[in-house]
């Protein structure tokens, strides 16, 4: 297993790459850290599964999921990884976009083993984190720096491979594409989501700024090609 991947990787949209990895008709899903649930909802519409769990342990991301009423396929939990509110053998198909490395460090191993207990045999688990590297990460690290709990993250999926708790069936390396008008959209989606508390002063705002802007300009926006790794596990059928 490699926490950084090849230099020459396909850029794809991440719903693309799940459906091009995943045997998504008729699947009974878990998406764990769901946040906003803009990732559940383009799920639930463009592919045949047939329900999915979105699970947030946020409250306030929770609160807005509710907000949204009732929605095709869609049901909203809040419970973390760690302690998943499913009885065993459940799910087809767990995923996780960029949330693993937000379980608390000392909890990374019980998150896994929670992921294998809901599986059924022979499902998958779609864990997909964000590689520490790229013009976006640098902007990112200046108020946020996630060097360590990534790492942590990696290396307890490695750890849950080597126990044979969940089997490795492929690990797939991708950029997606990332474009914002201004950065206000930047501050507004990732430096005030209520997932993080960040300290954030004039100073460190106006630094962050100057770096976020440093990418592109005004007239043509700031694009941001984001290195990502998927981790796709399966539960062995015995």
């Amino acid at each position: 297993m490699q926490l950084i991947g090849p230099t020459d990787q396909d850029i794809a949209d991440e719903i693309d790459v799940l459906m091009k990895l995943l045997p998504l008709t008729n699947a009974n899903v878990l998406e764990l850290g769901c946040g906003t649930a803009e990732k559940t909802r383009e799920l639930a519409e463009k592919t045949p599964l047939a329900h999915i769990v979105a699970a947030e342990v946020d409250p306030q991301a929770h609160a807005k999921n509710i907000e949204l009423g009732a929605l095709p396929k869609i049901e909203f939990a809040t419970f973390g990884a760690e302690a998943i509110d499913a009885p065993d053998n459940t799910f087809d198909i767990v995923l996780m976009f960029k949330s693993l490395h937000h379980v608390p460090l000392d909890l990374l191993d019980q998150a896994l083993a929670e992921i294998s207990r809901v599986l059924k045999p022979g499902g998958l688990a779609y864990i997909s984190e964000p590689v520490f590297a790229g013009d976006f990460n640098e902007v990112l690290r200046l108020f946020h720096d996630e060097s360590v709990v990534r790492q942590a993250a990696f290396e307890a999926v490695k750890k849950t491979v080597a126990d044979s708790r969940l089997v490795l069936e492929r690990e797939y390396f991708f950029k997606n594409r990332v474009t914002l008008k201004h950065f206000g959209q930047f501050e507004k989606g990732v430096m005030a989501a209520t997932h993080t508390e960040h300290i954030l002063t004039p100073e460190l705002i106006a630094q962050v700024r100057n770096k976020f802007e440093s990418y592109g300009n005004p007239a043509q926006g700031y694009t941001f090609l984001t290195p990502n790794r998927v981790d796709l596990l399966k539960k062995t059928a015995s």
